[in-house]
Formats: C-alpha cells, sequence, structure tokens
C-alpha cells in the first residue's frame, strides 16, 4: 500500500503539530483510495482532548469529532483514511498504546517534533489481525 500526501498538505500537517509541541497534536486524513493506493487531499485537525498530565505522549480523539471530520469529508466528496500524529522527542514508529486503538484500515502518519520542529514522517498500518504495524510508503507529491 502507498500514501500519496502532497507536499504543502504535509507542510499543513508539520505546522499544526509543531503548534502542539510539547503535546501529541492529531488529527484525520481526508482523501481517497484506489486499488493499493490512497491519497491525502486534506486534513481535518482535532483537539488533543487527553487529560492534561498525558497529552505528552498519548492524544484521545472523540466520537464526535470523529463525526465531524466524517462530516467533513462527505462535504468535500472524500473519506476519512486515517490519522495522523505526532511523538514529541520520540521517534515516528507506532506504541503500543497505538496499536491497542488503531483500525487495520486506516493509515497512520506518525511525525517525529523534536525539540518543536518536525522533523520527518512515516505513516503505518495495522495488520489484520491487529498484532503489528507494518511501513506503509509514504510519497510526497508537488500537488
Amino acid at each position: 500500500m502507498t500514501i500519496m500526501v502532497p507536499a504543502d498538505v504535509l507542510q499543513q500537517i508539520h505546522n499544526l503539530l509543531e503548534e502542539a509541541y510539547s503535546d501529541e497534536g492529531a488529527g484525520l486524513l481526508l482523501g481517497t483510495v484506489e486499488g493499493e493506493e490512497k491519497r491525502v487531499l486534506s486534513i481535518f485537525p482535532l483537539p488533543n482532548v487527553r487529560e492534561d498530565g498525558a497529552r505528552h505522549n498519548r492524544f484521545l480523539i472523540t466520537a464526535e469529532d470523529f463525526y465531524r471530520g466524517e462530516q467533513a469529508a462527505a462535504s468535500l466528496g472524500l473519506d476519512v483514511i486515517g490519522v495522523y500524529h505526532s511523538h514529541p522527542d520520540s521517534p515516528n514508529r507506532p506504541s503500543e498504546y497505538d496499536r491497542q486503538w488503531a483500525l487495520p484500515w486506516f493509515s497512520y502518519i506518525i511525525t517525529r517534533v523534536q525539540k518543536g520542529q518536525a522533523l520527518n514522517s512515516r505513516s503505518w498500518l495495522l495488520t489484520e489481525d491487529r498484532q503489528r504495524f507494518v511501513e506503509e510508503e509514504l510519497v510526497i507529491s508537488e500537488g
């Protein structure tokens, strides 16, 4: 599976995650799926509503916020195809917490934000048996 993300959309993600630092930031990926290729066309930023003491290494998306994201996607003729979030001062690979809350059909773009600076992003897919993540090819496009 490949996920295509326009450079300007990835920059929006990085900007939002830098603003959220030193907490984890998060939002939804809106786009399309055709065969083995996902295309992110927009994002839907969301507040991290975890309690104060846990926001630095956990994020929480409420059902209401997810529903608002689905409505926004539908209004654009798109689908929610995944989630983006940051790992402040930590590697951008999924944690056990990420695995426990993930859905197998979503892409999870994780950005490492080191000392307030977004360094790089990687995308992950949870296997159907929910036991582990596999890295998905992240292709940054020009438009």
